[in-house]
C-alpha cells in the first residue's frame, strides 16, 4: 500500500488529530509504502502493533495520550516533514507460554511480561535460564521480565535496570520481593529462555500478564525473545527510541 493507513483511538482528543492528519496527508498528496500512522498512547500502539504485525508494516506514532514513550509528539506544522525524515527502529517482543490447565496459552510482550500473586497470599515461584536455576524460592508480589524497549515503562516503577535498547538484553526484576528480601533480579541475554513456576498453584494462584493481555492460573510460563517479528517503528529525528532511553538513565528523582 502506498497511502497510509491511519489508526486511532476513539477518545475526542485522538480522532480530531486522525481529521487533521488525513486532511493534510490528501492536501499533499504524501505517500509511503506500507506506513501505518497509529493516533493514541503507549497501550494503544502495543494493541495495534500486535494486530498490525506484518513484517513490512512501518508504525508512526503520534501521541495523544500522557507520556507516549513509544510515540512522537504531535506536530501540526512539520507533520509531513517528520513523516518524510523519519528513521526507523527495530524491536522484538517477548513470546509468553503459559500452562494452565494442562493448556498452553501463547501471546506477545512488546514491553513486559508480569508475574502476579493473584489472592491475597504472595506468589511463591521458582525462576530458571534455560536450565540454569536463577533463585529457587522466590516469594514476592510477582515478577517482570522487560524488554529493552519497555525497561523505562513498568520495569522501572519496580527498580528494575534501564536497558539500553541494542544492548541484547533482557531483564528480570521481582516486584515487592519479600524472600530473600535483597534480590534485585537479573539481566540476562536475549538468547535466553526464561521458566517461570509456581511452586504453590493451590494456595497462591498467580496470574501471567503479556503487556495487557492476562492468563490466570498460570503453573509454568515460558519467556524468550521472538527474534523472528521485529517491529519497525518510526521515529523523528530528534527524538529516538534510543535517545528517550538514555535521557531517562540520566534523569534523576525528584
Amino acid at each position: 500500500m502506498n497511502k497510509p493507513v491511519i489508526i486511532s483511538d476513539k477518545n475526542d482528543k485522538s480522532l480530531k488529530i486522525k481529521r487533521f492528519v488525513k486532511k493534510v496527508i490528501e492536501e499533499n498528496k504524501f505517500k509511503r509504502l506500507n506506513l501505518v500512522i497509529v493516533i493514541g498512547g503507549d497501550g494503544f500502539m502495543l494493541q495495534t502493533l500486535k494486530k498490525n504485525n506484518r513484517l513490512s508494516n512501518l508504525f508512526y506514532g503520534i501521541n495523544s495520550g500522557n507520556y507516549g514513550f513509544l510515540m512522537n509528539k504531535f506536530s501540526k506544522k512539520n507533520l509531513i516533514r517528520n513523516l518524510k525524515k523519519s528513521k526507523i527502529t527495530k524491536i522484538s517482543p517477548l513470546e509468553m507460554k503459559v500452562l494452565r490447565k494442562q493448556k498452553i496459552k501463547k501471546c506477545l510482550a512488546i514491553n513486559e511480561v508480569s508475574i502476579l500473586r493473584q489472592s491475597r497470599q504472595a506468589a511463591s515461584v521458582s525462576i530458571k535460564s534455560g536450565s540454569k536455576p536463577i533463585i529457587k524460592k522466590l516469594i514476592s508480589d510477582g515478577v517482570l521480565v522487560s524488554t529493552p524497549a519497555g525497561s523505562t515503562a513498568y520495569n522501572m516503577s519496580v527498580h528494575g535496570p534501564i536497558l539500553n535498547l541494542n544492548s541484547k538484553k533482557i531483564s528480570v526484576a521481582p516486584i515487592s520481593a519479600f524472600r530473600p528480601r535483597r534480590w534485585k533480579g537479573k539481566i540476562l541475554s536475549d538468547k535466553s529462555q526464561v521458566i517461570i513456576k509456581n511452586l504453590n498453584p493451590n494456595k497462591r494462584p498467580i496470574s501471567a500478564v503479556a503487556d495487557n493481555i492476562e492468563v490466570r492460573n498460570a503453573k509454568k510460563i515460558r519467556i524468550k525473545v521472538n527474534h523472528k517479528i521485529k517491529f519497525k517503528l518510526l521515529y523523528d529525528k530528534n527524538s529516538s527510541l534510543q535517545k528517550k532511553i538514555k535521557l531517562e538513565q540520566l534523569r534523576k528523582e525528584t
